[in-house]
């Protein structure tokens, strides 16, 4: 499956900081030390509706994680899968009468187009669930030769007890497990399951389904042997960070981890764990079933300007909980307006401590408010809005230009 067209991001003249994330295994800030090139895998989306503010803020905050690793000096491959067959797809298209592929084709490319307005960077591999399927299947082969894999009629289950270590991702305990995994997506009650908490790898085929020949019979994966098989594919046995958003801590990242290390054993699936936090509106996360949705799409379609909506992202630590008001746009209209007027001017504030503190932020835990707030002092002090204007660097404009594209990802 093909991404988006990735934006020209300008090159900086200095080096950033090693980056130090917050690991929601251990709940500590941890520096990342890639080995070669550093490796990222983000859970994507499931396409059957339009991107909204939720899934925007997971994607630029890892954006950001991808500019401050290149910043420091380091080449990323990064991976992000597209969940192109799933329930909640299939019931959208019963619901509507469409064609499920139709579906996820319209919804995957207004994604692309969201993420090429926001001018997210773009994964190197981006893959389809359904073509991942042939890698899905030698995965839970090979568990199968762990002895991890049970059959339930005719499904495939993960037995959670082949990875000693199952919990550690999330730190949660069976009874918290138990009921978080009911509420999605999980069956803990179903007849026949050795323990509650083990999940569906293949389903096996449904009247009316999608379904694809396997060594198991007809059917298809189920939703966390997706991404573990694409992660192992494209970013081998160890890599540095696995993210999303953090009503994927369980049960997605924790059945992630726990079958390909019941797979590779003695090999952690993540160096670290990273999530972003949700986002609200109208006093509730955002949520299909809630209809409290404000998808980027219809922003756009409203003449809003993009980098606007990517600054009131920014705004938020990418880890906090927020709500989404149109007081904030509006205000970050309006810091938009006063930062391209600012760097307009050519000369400026000296632009070398903003370059610094810019990058500094970034990478303590991808703090873009810090950096936001550095550009804005930089900004008031080239305008003169203390009263004594500050133009001393003759190239200052053009350097803070190019250092809130390739830190932040602001047009300017």
């Amino acid at each position: 499956m093909r991404a988006w067209s990735a934006p020209d991001v300008p090159s900086l003249p200095v080096r950033g900081p090693q980056v130090s994330l917050h690991d929601s295994a251990s709940g500590r800030l941890v520096p990342t030390d890639p080995q070669g090139a550093a490796r990222l895998y983000v859970c994507g989306i499931t396409p059957y509706d339009a991107t909204h503010m939720g899934h925007a803020a997971t994607y630029v905050a890892f954006d950001l994680l991808v500019r401050a690793w290149r910043n420091a000096g380091h080449d990323v491959t990064y991976v992000q899968n597209v969940t192109d067959v799933d329930d909640p797809l299939l019931e959208r298209a019963a619901k509507v009468g469409t064609d499920w592929v139709t579906i996820a084709e319209r919804e995957t490319q207004l994604f692309r187009d969201d993420m090429e307005s926001l001018r997210v960077l773009p994964p190197a591999h981006y893959v389809g669930a359904v073509e991942s399927i042939p890698w899905v299947v030698e995965m839970i082969e090979r568990l199968a030769e762990a002895g991890a894999i049970y059959h339930v009629d005719d499904d495939l289950y993960f037995s959670v007890g082949a990875d000693p270590t199952f919990g550690s991702v999330s730190g949660a305990d069976r009874e918290t497990m138990r009921a978080i995994f009911a509420e999605r997506g999980g069956d803990p009650d179903r007849p026949g399951k050795r323990d509650p908490l083990d999940c569906l790898v293949w389903m096996a085929e449904r009247p009316g389904e999608p379904s694809w020949e396997s060594p198991f019979g007809r059917g298809r994966p189920g939703w966390h042997i997706e991404c573990t098989a694409i992660a192992l594919k494209h970013l081998g046995s160890t890599f540095d960070v696995q993210g999303g958003g953090s009503d994927l801590v369980f049960p997605h990242h924790e059945m992630c981890a726990a079958e390909a290390q019941a797979a590779v054993p003695d090999h952690r699936f993540a160096k670290a764990y990273v999530h972003a936090g949700m986002v609200a509106y109208d006093g509730e996360k955002m949520s299909k079933s809630k209809g409290n949705l404000v998808f980027v799409s219809q922003l756009r379609f409203s003449e809003v300007d993009s980098m606007a909506i990517r600054l009131v992202l920014l705004g938020q630590h990418y880890r906090s909980d927020w709500e989404w008001t149109d007081e904030l746009l509006w205000a970050a209209g309006e810091r938009l307006d006063v930062l391209r007027k600012a760097v307009s001017l050519g000369a400026g504030a000296p632009s070398g401590p903003v370059v610094e503190q810019v990058l500094a932020a970034l990478a303590d835990d991808l703090d873009a408010p810090t950096a936001l707030a550095s550009l804005q002092a930089w900004a008031e002090a080239t305008l003169g809005s203390t009263g004594l204007a500050d133009t001393s660097d003759p190239d200052a404009g053009r350097v803070v230009r190019e250092l809130a594209d390739a830190a932040l990802g602001l047009q300017l």
